[in-house]
């Protein structure tokens, strides 16, 4: 039987799930505040939370110095692009490995995931070189193909986990009723693991949005993201917090809308496939 949990524990339980939500939130909450301070007010001792005067002009620079739009157009583009080559790709693997695995599956799997840590900056020269005699250097379709390559293993571990719950057996039925492969993972296989899939897509694509290093090393002007243009607002004259933070709000603004509306859909076709 399960244990019976006191209406007290609830409200401990529920009371410390806010209290780490609110912890991991506030750093981009006191970012968005201080987008709306001036200079002197982001470097006031002791800091100001509240009690400050709100001004937009921080914003009003930052889009007059920078083209905001085609940065984001940019990051939309390589984060998109990236995912969906990358789910494209690891579709047919992580079916393979899960359905018609061979004695070196795992193996692979561990070799996959063991390219995760190696630190970027080691191959960073070759891919540089690389990108220079391709003439992919500042281009948005190299950065779609660096950021899928990086991002693949993890692509390919979770959608393997998510079809190693599928039973194998209506699969197998399909195939007694005439499926074709192709028909067998578009028609059967990836309608049952819509909820791995989408959660699978949704966690890279933050991964491909929030990529800083190959965006700031592979790319100059015309495919900058808005990593890049959240960078440009360092510079050698020092550190300008309020337009950086403004920036930084800017760039994160597109993730936390799609996090609003998607969340909902979200849990709800992972609680579907759970009670499946």
């Amino acid at each position: 039987m399960a244990r019976a949990v006191t209406s007290r524990r609830k409200s401990l339980n529920t009371a410390l799930a806010w209290a780490v939500g609110l912890l991991i939130f506030f750093p981009i909450l006191w970012t968005i505040l201080t987008s709306f301070k001036t200079e002197a007010q982001a470097i006031a001792s002791p800091p100001l939370f509240l009690n400050f005067d709100w001004t937009l002009e921080n914003y009003a620079i930052v889009q007059e110095r920078s083209d905001y739009m085609r940065f984001l157009w940019n990051s939309v583009i390589i984060a998109g692009g990236s995912t969906i080559l990358g789910v494209i790709i690891a579709v047919p693997a992580a079916w393979a490995m899960a359905f018609v695995p061979s004695k070196r599956t795992k193996d692979i799997l561990l070799w996959m995931l063991s390219t995760k840590m190696l630190p970027a900056v080691g191959v960073l020269y070759p891919i540089y070189l690389l990108f220079i005699r391709l003439g992919l250097l500042d281009t948005r379709g190299g950065l779609v193909v660096v950021l899928m390559l990086i991002n693949l293993p993890i692509i390919v571990w979770m959608l393997y986990t998510y079809f190693r719950e599928i039973p194998s057996e209506i699969l197998e039925a399909a195939r007694m009723d005439g499926a074709t492969l192709k028909e067998e993972i578009l028609y059967v296989l990836t309608p049952m693991a819509v909820p791995g899939i989408a959660s699978t897509v949704l966690l890279n694509f933050i991964l491909a949005w929030n990529e800083a290093f190959w965006t700031l090393n592979l790319t100059a002007v015309d495919a900058a993201p808005l990593t890049a243009f959240i960078a440009s607002y360092s510079s050698p004259e020092g550190l300008f917090f309020a337009k950086l933070s403004a920036a930084s709000t800017m760039a994160i603004a597109p993730i936390l809308i799609l996090g609003w509306f998607s969340q909902k859909q979200l849990v709800r076709g992972l609680t579907f496939g759970a009670v499946k």
